[in-house]
């Protein structure tokens, strides 16, 4: 029996497949298609504390009280985040977010 995660990625290649005819036939330019794309296929990565320090403090160049306000998160989830012995990582909107400024920078979000 396939699960609902097995169905929906299959629903997202077809979606994805027909995006992409589309684009060919110049019916979605490439910036709705990168729309479909980012939305079918982009999983935010599981970040490791070095990581969301580094986008932190070189992408964002925030402290952790600023970019837990830009976030929506608290500063001590920031803080555990960035501290291996927490094994806490961000999940859901602020991982999507993190995805997005490291891609982007902060300017993609402010």
């Amino acid at each position: 029996m396939k699960t609902k995660k097995a169905a929906a990625d299959r629903v997202s290649a077809d979606l994805l497949e027909t995006a992409a005819d589309l684009g060919k036939l110049g019916i979605i330019d490439e910036r709705a298609f990168a729309n479909i794309r980012a939305l079918c296929l982009e999983q935010p990565p599981v970040y490791s504390p070095r990581r969301v320090m580094t986008i932190r403090t070189r992408k964002a160049r925030m402290s952790q009280s600023v970019f837990a306000k830009l976030l929506n998160v608290s500063v001590s989830t920031v803080q555990k985040w960035e501290a291996p012995a927490a094994d806490k990582h961000p999940s859901g909107a602020a991982a999507k977010l993190l995805q997005i400024i490291e891609k982007r920078g902060i300017d993609a979000i402010v």
